[in-house]
């Protein structure tokens, strides 16, 4: 490829070695999360949401149980001043829950920003400016100590707008481009402005630590989190926080090493909307955690609701492949996926609260408010006996013997791959009755008497080719003496090699389900009939004749 070469390295690693957070297995809590959805993700969505949209996602932020919410930059436009004013003059803020508002170090920005969050019980001023070598030299044209300068004046304006509103508003500080600014020149900045601050146990300050563009591997990103925690003054009292992007891919991975790496808080979006590929994803971080058995802090048991919020909001869509919220991620096409599936639940239903751990689910769809109809199984030409005996099951009470569900199996898929489509529970259940259940061409049973003598002697009145005939038979039972009066009067053989039954469903209105296999004379293999009646002794006779005419062989 061309051009490789132009490309080099854009990141610093610390001056001295941190890889403490290697020998961390894993976090033990959750962070403290920010939404950033109506601040950074809003400015990426090509229609940017308006009040009436803000304020509803602004609520299902809140539902979702999130402490801390950037509302915006309200300097930045007449939109972004009106939303926040709008919060805080219906009183849509809850009392546990602080809005954030971002500021550039420049006067007039602060100014304004303060005017904007006049009357809020609870906001953190997120006071910000790039530091990176690149911003340093093409854009701002400054020096070190320059940029340093501006960083300070900004940290020592917000001290005294907050004095003089004499309201204690937390201070949050980001060096933009932290990724592309070397390390020790960053850790210098945040000192300062932490000393403007003094921070204190009840008044902590927040140093965001931003990969505003990703640009190393994770461990890189790590190592430069925990050379900054390590050495950023009174580190008691500062809540070391990140905010990851999404450009190399990496997003997650950066925040979960970077907590392991000391962060304390982490900032993102819902679904990972943001600039060019997003933000880290707040949801997928907070799934990770979960399915490690850390409590995320949010409440996610609902994500089919609040991804329709999002996409009908922010016109973005979840793609269907999105870890956790997208729509076949729990979906199984592949047969020998569903049949592990199958019988993981099969093997839950001893002991359902035991710890999960079914093949190919990483948790529980019911725990973040997906159901298995339609979610976890789904049917095409790639899906197996599992998967269809599953549906079956789960969903309309016919428990198919395992031989059975393989016959069944090669029928369905037949029929999508014909089509072309995935076949829906409604239409696997179609094929099944009109392929097994009760045939009725060319024979038909109408009605049988049975009478015990030394066995059973069996009298069917059947119909063929539109005549009435009544056949008599004997057995050590009523089906084999209903098989004795078929091969007596057809000339067809066949023997008995399978036999199944089950209620179908329970209540006065009762139906019971039998499945018969017979193998026969001059056919490979086992013909499969199902009948479906409310005894079962006519189920099992209905069963047979379903079989039988199922071979092609019965004729008058």
């Amino acid at each position: 490829m061309k051009n490789y070469q132009h490309y080099k390295r854009g990141y610093y690693m610390p001056p001295v070695k941190s890889t403490s957070w290697v020998d961390k297995e894993y976090v033990d809590k959750a962070p403290a999360w920010c939404s950033v959805d109506l601040r950074d993700g809003n400015q990426a969505l090509i229609v940017p949401m308006s009040l009436d949209e803000k304020i509803e996602f602004f609520k299902e932020l809140v539902r979702v149980g999130f402490k801390e919410i950037e509302v915006g930059f309200p300097a930045a436009s007449e939109t972004e001043y009106a939303f926040c004013r709008a919060l805080i003059e219906d009183n849509l803020i809850p009392d546990d829950v602080t809005i954030q508002v971002l500021t550039q170090a420049r006067e007039h920005i602060i100014k304004k920003t303060f005017e904007a969050v006049q009357g809020a019980k609870n906001v953190i001023v997120h006071l910000y400016n790039s530091t990176s070598y690149a911003q340093r030299t093409q854009v701002f044209k400054k020096s070190k100590e320059e940029i340093l300068k501006i960083a300070t004046d900004g940290a020592r304006l917000l001290n005294e707008l907050a004095d003089e509103h004499k309201v204690s508003y937390q201070f949050e500080y980001s060096p933009e481009s932290f990724t592309g600014t070397e390390v020790e020149y960053a850790l210098e900045v945040c000192n300062a402005v932490i000393d403007e601050w003094k921070p204190t146990p009840d008044r902590k300050v927040i140093i965001n630590l931003p990969a505003t563009v990703e640009m190393s591997l994770p461990h890189v990103y790590a190592s430069q989190i925990e050379y900054m925690s390590k050495n950023l003054h009174d580190r008691e009292n500062v809540v070391l926080s990140l905010h990851p992007h999404n450009d190399r891919g990496c997003g997650v991975a950066d925040a979960e090493l970077g907590i392991l790496a000391g962060a304390d808080r982490i900032e993102g979006t819902l679904f990972g909307n943001g600039e060019r590929t997003g933000n880290v994803d707040i949801i997928t971080l907070a799934m990770n955690m979960f399915t490690h058995g850390v409590d995320p802090m949010l409440d996610l048991s609902d994500i089919p609701r609040t991804t329709e919020i999002y996409e009908r909001l922010t016109r973005m869509h979840v793609y269907e492949r999105s870890p956790y919220t997208g729509k076949l991620v729990f979906a199984a096409f592949s047969g020998s996926h569903q049949d592990a599936i199958a019988k993981g639940m099969k093997y839950r239903e001893d002991d359902p609260q035991q710890m999960w751990t079914v093949p190919y689910l990483p948790l529980n769809p019911e725990d973040i408010g997906r159901k298995y109809d339609g979610d976890v199984i789904r049917i095409n030409s790639q899906s197996g006996k599992g998967g269809i005996g599953y549906i079956l099951e789960q969903k309309y009470g016919l428990d198919l013997p395992a031989k059975m569900r393989e016959d069944l199996g090669y029928t369905v898929k037949g029929v999508s791959d014909h089509q072309h489509k995935e076949i829906s529970p409604k239409e696997v259940l179609d094929i099944f009755h009109n392929e097994y259940v009760n045939k009725s061409e060319p024979v038909a049973l109408l009605e049988s008497h049975y009478k015990q003598i030394d066995g059973i002697d069996a009298e069917i009145t059947i119909d063929v080719g539109h005549e009435k005939k009544v056949y008599h038979g004997h057995g050590n039972g009523r089906l084999d003496a209903v098989s004795s009066a078929i091969m007596k009067h057809f000339n067809i053989k066949f023997s008995l090699v399978a036999y199944e039954e089950h209620a179908l469903q329970v209540g006065s209105n009762s139906q019971a389900c039998a499945y018969v296999g017979i193998e026969v004379d001059g056919i490979d293999g086992i013909v499969w009939g199902a009948g479906i009646k409310t005894d079962i002794v006519d189920a099992s006779s209905f069963a047979l004749i379903s079989a039988l005419n199922r071979t092609g062989l019965m004729k008058k």
